[in-house]
């Protein structure tokens, strides 16, 4: 695949898609896969990844860094990558302020614009053959058994947390699959998208004000390497899952496409606007908290409305909004394919 040259208005743009990708992956149940996918730039990304091989390393090793950059296509990455990292100490937290105090509306808003990723993905996909129907509908099947799994308890094992980066990465690569959601199964959702992020914040804080004191902090040390071991197993994640579907796309792509879509699908039921969440609790039934304050998400109890109210018309309309947003992004990412 030929990378292209890109202007001002195209790299800013890449940063605010970044910006995105970083706030849906953070989000339990919704994948920054489908926000490459829809806004025209996930093919790239993928093959992007792949990049990053042996022979990347070759040139790396060799310093001949401005070959290493061009191979991998490290301007796109590069940019892609710094606006997760902003949306991750901005977007982010202002999506977990959102969920906590319009929860309605912020799961309405998602779940429009799954439905509308399927509608972008599905209307140009004319291979309906017997074998790829069997594999969207697995693909459905799979993302509601997902959904419908019971949570783990935390565990901070680092060989454990390094599968946890490959797989939570997984809502980056494979779009309908949300990491963050997979993370709240195995029980870490807490330990490393919370706790361990406001570890890094706030030693981050205490270097600016030449602050070492928390050496001597067996906690925050011990934070400080889970999410080191998480980021390596995220990494390890991203380049091999891109690996695995850059093949797949090349070699099967219709089949990856209705997997993806059944996929997609089957995701509607973790983002489903009507529920309330579980909290985890202790043997008395207290509602249990983490370090910051917050009271530690287990998993969502879904209902079906039952009546004509403003409750629900707001969620109509948040759905009608969420469906226009992805409707607009696709066609913006037709019209650049940045």
């Amino acid at each position: 695949m030929e990378f292209k040259h890109r202007s001002l208005s195209d790299k800013i743009w890449l940063v605010l898609k970044g910006l995105a990708m970083g706030a849906a992956n953070k989000v339990p149940g919704v994948s920054g896969g489908v926000v490459a996918y829809v806004a025209g730039f996930y093919e790239e990304f993928i093959y992007s990844l792949q990049r990053i091989n042996k022979n990347a390393f070759k040139l790396l090793i060799g310093g001949r860094f401005r070959s290493f950059v061009r191979y991998i296509n490290g301007r796109f990455l590069s940019l892609l990558i710094l606006g997760m990292v902003i949306s991750y100490f901005s977007v982010s937290k202002v999506l977990d302020l959102a969920i906590d105090h319009f929860p309605l509306q912020v799961w309405s808003a998602f779940f429009g614009m799954i439905i509308g990723s399927i509608y972008y993905i599905a209307k140009d996909f004319d291979d309906w053959s017997n074998r790829n129907i069997l594999i969207l509908s697995l693909g459905v099947i799979t993302g509601i058994a997902i959904s419908l799994l019971e949570p783990a308890t935390q565990n901070d094992n680092l060989i454990f947390v390094f599968f946890c980066g490959i797989i939570g990465v997984s809502g980056m690569t494979l779009p309908g699959l949300s990491g963050s959601f997979i993370l709240i199964l195995l029980g870490n959702y807490v330990l490393l998208l919370v706790d361990s992020v406001n570890a890094l914040y706030d030693t981050l804080s205490d270097l600016v004000q030449a602050d070492f004191s928390f050496i001597d902090d067996p906690y925050r040390v011990r934070l400080l390497k889970v999410l080191a071991m998480f980021t390596l197993g995220s990494v390890t994640g991203l380049v091999t899952l891109s690996n695995f579907l850059g093949y797949l796309l090349k070699h099967f792509k219709n089949e990856t496409n209705a997997g993806i879509i059944g996929f997609i699908a089957g995701s509607l039921g973790v983002v489903w606007p009507w529920k309330t969440p579980i909290f985890e609790r202790d043997s008395l039934g207290t509602i249990q908290y983490d370090r910051v304050g917050d009271p530690i998400l287990q998993n969502y109890d879904r209902y079906i409305p039952h009546e004509f109210s403003t409750h629900n018309i707001t969620a109509a309309i948040f759905i009608f909004l969420g469906i226009i947003s992805v409707i607009a992004l696709s066609k913006y990412g037709e019209n650049t394919r940045v």
